[in-house]
């Protein structure tokens, strides 16, 4: 089956036996040429419309046929041109298409008028992105997040997404007019709920914080793995925790975030956090619904940026990862607490294989964060990473050493709260002297218990 241009695409029958079969979709991909001026490295048209597809059929639906449509510029009625949008609805017609996906944000007024030239329901990039997050919430943290992102998007498009506005509440006459609309009924239900869930997710933020701050003054490091969506991130994180978290080749297959404890090679334990795969043009307001969430990542001791370097658009890829994360205020380029892993290496070609490890810049003072190349799936360079993230967490921690009389012994339980105990001698007499690592965080914490504690060189 060729696309709208001429070129060869895949069909919803390369799915092969037995995949589930969703509505018959057309997928289109608007692509126009970047702002003279514009160096950021820029995705092909296959990939544009590759990603485009993989998201469809991550609700599975039935893509039937998908094409990268060039415009010179995007026409504010229709996006498309009026020629574009004969052909489009003469192929809609033809193939019985019953949902068009547009990979590009739409106006109210461009879906309603796209639907009516169509005679198909049209949804945009994050309507689609929306409807797989609502797919695969799991949580009810994760569930309240996905509702405000809907509401929100669903609230800017009541003018086409009802039919009966015309109908009029009939009003008591005691402010004048005719009634109130049902769109204006609507509008006010919407932002009712909105509130509502605002309101649930402000008392989890609350909740997050206080557990960020007692885990700062007490327990081991955090260290956030973040990347582009299907980059690997839950495969690695299975990998150095022996979870059994969902991992799959598909695009979003986790959106709730998952915490395990790691064990690294110089004794040290963190507590490593899997969180939700970004995305081009991520919908603002699924950034702004999951704060409370992405927080986890700015409040993190260490970042772990995942990248597919097996990708063709790695490189734009890491710009779209940067830019959702600049929004936190974390700068992806800081070696102080970002390690870049290049992942699934061993897709790449021998001659293409990078090394293992790379430290950028001298005397231990990287410009640019630490690379380690790895395979999460066979397992490649995992060591190397761990002792790259011991690292580390080590240079952010101090020991101490503190000896407990035999009459001090009940002051042991907090001994182990307040830091990670890596050597312990009890004595023939009962006492105890123990060496203990402790996070910069909690060093006060530390020493106001245990004002006797002196450091160890």
């Amino acid at each position: 089956m060729t696309g709208l241009n001429g070129s060869e695409i895949g069909s919803g029958d390369a799915a092969g036996p037995g995949a589930p079969v969703g509505e018959r979709t057309l997928v289109l991909a608007p692509i126009v040429r970047p702002p003279k001026g514009h160096d950021q490295p820029r995705r092909s048209s296959e990939a544009r419309l590759q990603e485009a597809v993989g998201l469809a059929r991550a609700i599975d639906l039935e893509v039937i046929e998908a094409s990268a449509i060039p415009l010179s510029a995007f026409r504010p009625a229709t996006l498309f041109g009026s020629g574009k949008v004969d052909e489009i609805a003469a192929l809609v017609a033809a193939e019985d298409i019953a949902l068009v996906v547009v990979d590009h944000p739409l106006s109210p007024v461009q879906q309603r008028n796209l639907e009516r030239a169509w005679k198909a329901k049209v949804i945009d990039r994050t309507g689609l992105i929306l409807e797989i997050f609502g797919e695969r919430a799991r949580t009810r943290e994760g569930r309240l997040q996905v509702e405000l992102a809907h509401l929100t998007y669903q609230k800017s498009r009541l003018v086409r997404s009802w039919t009966h506005l015309e109908r009029q509440r009939g009003g008591f006459g005691f402010l004048g007019g005719p009634g109130e609309t049902q769109i204006e009924a609507d509008r006010r239900a919407l932002s009712e709920r909105i509130d509502r869930i605002k309101a649930e997710l402000g008392s989890v933020a609350t909740r997050r914080r206080l557990q960020r701050r007692t885990r700062k003054r007490a327990e081991a490091a955090v260290v956030a793995l973040v990347g582009y969506t299907n980059a690997g991130k839950s495969t690695l994180f299975n990998a150095l925790t022996s979870s059994g978290v969902f991992a799959e080749d598909r695009l979003f297959a986790t959106l709730d975030p998952t915490m395990r404890r790691v064990s690294l090679p110089n004794g040290a334990v963190a507590v490593l956090s899997d969180t939700v795969g970004f995305i081009a043009d991520l919908p603002t307001s699924l950034v702004a619904a999951f704060r409370a969430t992405l927080e986890e990542v700015s409040e993190a001791d260490l970042i772990l940026h995942v990248r597919d370097v097996a990708d063709p658009d790695t490189e734009a890829q890491a710009n779209d990862v940067a830019a959702v994360l600049a929004e936190l205020g974390v700068d992806i380029r800081d070696a102080s607490m970002v390690v870049e892993i290049w992942n699934k290496v061993d897709l790449l070609p021998p001659e293409q294989q990078p090394p293992r490890t790379v430290t950028h810049g001298p005397d231990d003072k990287p410009s640019q964060p630490t690379v380690v190349s790895i395979s999460a799936l066979t397992g490649e360079g995992l060591p190397e990473l761990l002792a790259v993230v011991g690292g580390h967490i080590s240079a952010s921690e101090v020991v101490y050493e503190v000896e407990l009389a035999v009459e001090q012994a009940s002051r042991l339980h907090r001994l182990y709260a307040l830091g990670e105990v890596t050597d312990r001698e009890d004595r023939p007499d009962g006492s105890i002297i123990a060496r203990v690592r402790v996070r910069e965080a909690a060093v006060k914490n530390f020493t106001d218990a245990f004002s006797e504690a002196h450091l160890v060189a």
